[in-house]
């Protein structure tokens, strides 16, 4: 069982990003999903969450309108688009998945709810 991030680098203030969480042992598509960063001296952040259903999608209000999570259920991948990145974007991004019976259970939970991790995808919005 396990996730694995892709897709970060380095940007330029107002660039995008589009970052994947690829997961292997398990299907993402049962799975609520959650994207959290962490940048330097700072707590992790919840971003975005998913429901298994994909009926709810919660943002952060900090990325809410420049960020879109997306899935890809033929590919066991899910996506974050970055737009329209600051400097204030600049973390470490994770996903993190769990399974839960109810399909449209609230996924906005906070980091100790969810049980898969990946290790993480270092994102730099820099000029």
């Amino acid at each position: 069982v396990q996730l694995v991030e892709g897709g970060g680098g380095l940007v330029q203030p107002g660039g995008s990003l589009r970052l994947s969480c690829a997961a292997s042992g398990f299907t993402l598509d049962c799975e609520h999903i959650g994207w959290f960063r962490q940048g330097a001296g700072k707590e992790r952040e919840g971003v975005s969450w998913r429901s298994s259903s994909d009926k709810f999608t919660n943002y952060a209000e900090s990325v809410k309108g420049r960020f879109t999570l997306s899935r890809d259920n033929a590919k066991n991948t899910v996506y974050l688009q970055m737009n329209s990145l600051t400097p204030e974007d600049t973390a470490v991004y994770f996903c993190a998945a769990r399974r839960h019976p109810f399909p449209d259970f609230c996924p906005l939970r906070p980091q100790q709810w969810y049980n898969n991790w990946g290790q993480g995808t270092q994102v730099t919005v820099s000029s």
